[in-house]
């Protein structure tokens, strides 16, 4: 992948930060980072100080450094500021927030020389990840602990992750792999330190895992809406065209597709009272999942803007100026990562709704209780319900927005902050639990849907309930121990399984 200074995607990011793709700088970055730093020497070479370059940092921004300091200065800037603690962050993590600091470093804004751009590449291209951990950015002033752990690697000092994924000090690694330290120099250090690369790359993972996960809701929902013998007519296009979200017209499409053909949808018991119309939790389900997908929109366009980016401060201008600015304010990433929380524990609630009806005798239409075998002997999937319900909570919990909050620091020059690295961290915790929760329903889905004997679902539901039975997950029959089940059905749809077993019915989903 070449690196230039433009152009950078979140397929790129992923690419890097997933699936350990090689990167190399273009020439056209060489000479972008050259020229930039032609003008930080030179500015280095006057009396006059400037921020970043001949000052000390934040609230000691007034001290002028003379000369023989300044390579001191941008080294102490990296050790005091890698004061991260807590747990490890995950390693797609900091390759994500490594590449997309290449990345600015790589646009000619920041002053660094292109042998230590050279060193950030070919430390992630060696497969080296420093070890950084969960505490210490405020998600303004860039994403500065996280980055400074990075950065100390790159000086050969602190720990890191190796290739095989044993930890070891930072020097050895390497040494091992033919990479020498780099020695900074001025400015360099607070380059490396200043960006939202930590929680943009969080998000554009968040982006791609929720695009996975909103088309296996559909999927889920679909299933449901089967097994409870719900109609499909709230589904028809006309609809939703009066009603215009794009997101709601595309999870009821990917809903319909789904139901095609099946034998259960609309089929009301002859002993029970026409319905009329299911409950909000079936009826709306398009309407919920349109809404988170209207959501990611907006946050992917705010990804996309802040890919472009080059975040730094201060900032090498092409007109031979450095000039202070705010742009490392993560607000417009904090909102959006603290939005899709919102509209995730929204759809793990509506999932969890979904899932009790089905197991509810007096509201699931002719379904046994809790879907158990000989309802009283067995408890069906009474407490995997409980484990649903434990994880929407917990959803609920991360939604509350981390970006309204804000504490100031640096002696209060730095007066006010995003949090938006909190806000990236409680959205992976939530994606994950989302995950599980449509596991769960999946897994109610596809016994309830089994349990309708004499009535023939539709052919994508086959399709993945026999993926899914194919994946070591059991159907109806005596009380089993769950755990195994429901973690194999996690893993089914986090990995996008599901999807996979209905697509080649369906064709592609929205």
């Amino acid at each position: 992948m070449v690196v230039g200074t433009s152009g950078t995607t979140a397929e790129d990011v992923i690419a890097v930060a997933r699936g350990n793709a090689r990167i190399e700088l273009s020439e056209q970055a060489l000479a972008a980072l050259a020229a930039a730093r032609e003008i930080v020497d030179a500015l280095a070479a006057k009396p006059e100080p400037v921020y970043g370059v001949s000052t000390g940092f934040g609230a000691l921004a007034t001290r002028h450094i003379s000369h023989d300091l300044r390579t001191q200065l941008q080294r102490n800037i990296v050790r005091s500021h890698a004061a991260g603690m807590g747990p490890r962050v995950e390693r797609e993590v900091v390759r994500a927030l490594m590449f997309l600091r290449l990345k600015t470093v790589a646009s000619g804004h920041t002053g660094v020389r292109p042998q230590v751009a050279q060193t950030m590449a070919d430390v992630l291209n060696a497969g080296i990840t420093p070890v950084v951990h969960e505490y210490g950015s405020l998600g303004c002033s860039g994403d500065l602990a996280p980055l400074s752990h990075c950065a100390l690697a790159l000086m050969g000092e602190g720990d890191a992750e190796g290739p095989d994924g044993v930890v070891r000090p930072a020097g050895e690694l390497l040494a091992e792999h033919g990479i020498e330290p780099v020695v900074l120099r001025e400015k360099e250090g607070l380059a490396l330190l200043n960006g939202t690369d930590g929680m943009l790359g969080m998000l554009i993972m968040a982006l791609a895992d929720l695009q996975r996960l909103y088309t296996s809701a559909d999927i889920t929902a679909a299933l449901t809406l089967e097994a409870l013998l719900g109609t499909d007519k709230v589904l028809a296009p006309e609809l939703h065209a009066i009603r215009p979200h794009p997101g709601q017209a595309v999870a009821a499409a990917n809903m319909s597709a789904v139901l095609k053909g099946s034998g259960l949808v609309g089929h009301f018991q002859q002993d029970e009272a026409p319905r009329v119309q299911d409950a909000y939790s079936v009826r709306c389900a398009p309407q919920v999942a349109g809404a988170g997908r209207d959501t990611l929109a907006h946050a992917r366009l705010v990804a996309e803007r802040e890919l472009a980016a080059a975040v730094d401060n201060p900032v090498v201008l092409p007109e031979g100026m450095v000039e202070s600015n705010g742009n490392f304010h993560g607000a417009p990433v904090a909102y959006v990562l603290d939005f899709l929380a919102v509209a995730v524990a929204d759809l793990g609630s509506i999932a969890e709704r979904r899932t009790d009806r089905l197991l509810d005798k007096n509201r699931s239409h002719g379904l046994p209780p809790f879907l158990a075998d000989d309802a009283g002997v067995d408890s069906g999937l009474m407490i995997a319900q409980y484990t649903q319900a434990a994880l929407v909570s917990e959803l609920k919990r991360l939604a509350v927005p981390a970006s309204a909050d804000s504490i100031p620091s640096s002696a209060m020059q730095e007066d006010h902050v995003s949090m938006g690295w909190s806000a990236a961290r409680k959205l992976r915790t939530a994606i994950a639990g989302l995950s599980r929760i449509l596991a769960v329903e999946l897994y109610a889905a596809a016994r309830a849907v089994e349990l309708r004997k004499g009535l023939t679902p539709a052919p994508a539901s086959r399709a993945a309930i026999a993926a899914l039975r194919a994946a070591g997950v059991a159907g109806p029959g005596p009380d089993r121990f769950l755990a195994p089940d429901l973690q194999a059905a996690e893993a089914f749809v986090r990995e996008g399984r599901l999807i996979e077993a209905v697509e080649p019915v369906t064709g592609p989903l929205g």
